[in-house]
């Protein structure tokens, strides 16, 4: 196991129009606690754009508490947590909490969780996600886990860290680039590309137990692996009949079967969420741009047509959106297109964006782009509204991949 990663820094610009106010108290415990669960659960619901943060300061509030409700509505919260973290006798930590309506004057919930240290920030990315959605009615998704790699020197590491950044664990080490991670729909398993015996070949890495087994190996590039949603098979980029062209492959390996028969690049799979439609980047129509088909093969159909260069589809789980990279004179910008109207936004103001992957609930984005010489993450609501940098320090990052929601 590598060390992981220096702590990530969170900040977050920008300004949503509809921002529903919530006031954290500090829990009652944390300053003696390993983790200061309300400032965590605060970073989580200020990232994803739908909250803002009311001032708490001065204030004493846990979860046996009955809320002055004329004091939060002055400073004109909304909603109110309190809570308490306790070490137990034998070492774990009973975490406690209340969410309250202040503009009713009740309670919303309440939760209480008994873990082992290690799993405390796990505990509060879950309060988050408890308020998250009793407060939208929306999934939330602060306790996934994101993938990506990171480059130092001449090391190469693909990692695997919370939604926020943090708890970065490396999957893999190499010398030879590692590139193209990909969640499975089960959360359990990462495919991936690394050129360790100096050519590109498709893995499948168990993120429990670390063990993997080749997948795609054949003549030629083997690249770009896009998992099914039924977990039993990828899309893959091949080489071995001359250029590159999309086949399928059964997830433990075997025999490919092929998808496009065309005389230009194919790359870049992507499935939709239901498993019937397959998007790709071609160049059949002298450019990169983004077509769909049929997830069995068949007749293509052209997606993308701003621009002259549209590459890395991203598909939301609801199958509203596309994010992808298109070149927009010398920069490379995140777009969103909404597929049902064709309308296309482009929503940040940096110039080396890449490998859009959207959260699981469809309310965010995660891609690669440069600040101020260096690569990092970014999150972004899907009006570009509302961005959240993830600061690594050890080396460029790049590639990232948002896992499924995690099973409770």
């Amino acid at each position: 196991m590598l060390p992981a990663l220096a702590q990530f820094r969170v900040e977050v610009s920008g300004v949503g129009l509809t921002q529903l106010p919530i006031a954290l108290v500090a829990f009652r415990g944390q300053d003696a606690a390993p983790q200061k669960i309300s400032d965590i659960v605060q970073a989580d619901l200020e990232r994803s754009g739908q909250f803002r943060g009311v001032d708490a300061s001065g204030q004493a509030l846990d979860d046996t508490s009955r809320p002055d409700w004329s004091l939060w509505r002055q400073r004109t919260a909304d909603s109110l947590v309190g809570g308490s973290i306790t070490r137990l006798a034998d070492g774990r930590f009973d975490v406690k909490f209340r969410l309250w309506d202040v503009v009713k004057g009740q309670e919303l919930g309440f939760q209480n969780y008994t873990v082992p240290q290690g799993d405390l920030r796990l505990v509060a990315h879950r309060i988050a996600d408890f308020i998250y959605e009793k407060l939208t009615g929306e999934k939330g998704i602060f306790s996934t886990r994101i993938a990506y790699v990171t480059k130092g020197g001449s090391r190469y590491a693909l990692w695997v860290a919370d939604a926020d950044g943090e708890n970065a664990q490396a999957a893999l080490a190499s010398s030879e680039p590692i590139i193209s991670p990909r969640w499975s729909a089960d959360g359990q398993q990462l495919a991936y590309v690394s050129f360790e015996s100096r050519k590109p070949v498709v893995y499948v890495h168990s993120v429990s137990s670390g063990q993997r087994r080749q997948v795609a190996n054949f003549k030629g590039s083997n690249s770009a692996p896009a998992w099914a949603p039924d977990g039993g098979s990828l899309a893959v980029t091949l080489s071995r009949d001359g250029g590159s062209q999309l086949f399928t492959i059964p997830a433990s390996g075997g025999e490919p079967r092929r998808l496009t028969q065309s005389a230009s690049i194919d790359t870049e799979p992507v499935y939709s969420a239901d498993g019937g439609t397959i998007y790709f980047v071609s160049d059949r129509g002298g450019a990169p741009q983004i077509y769909k088909m049929s997830s069995g093969g068949g007749s293509p159909s052209r997606v993308t047509f701003s621009g002259t260069y549209n590459i890395s589809p991203a598909i939301s789980g609801d199958g509203r959106w596309l994010a992808y990279i298109s070149r927009v004179g010398g920069a490379f910008k995140l777009q969103v297109m909404e597929l049902s109207s064709g309308n296309v936004a482009s929503i940040t103001d940096t110039t080396a964006d890449e490998s859009p992957s959207f959260a699981p609930n469809s309310k965010l984005i995660v891609y690669a782009t440069h600040l101020q010489g260096r690569e990092a993450l970014m999150t972004t609501t899907l009006d570009g509204k509302i961005k959240a940098r993830l600061a690594g320090q050890a080396g460029d990052i790049r590639e990232p991949d948002w896992g499924p929601f995690r099973k409770q």
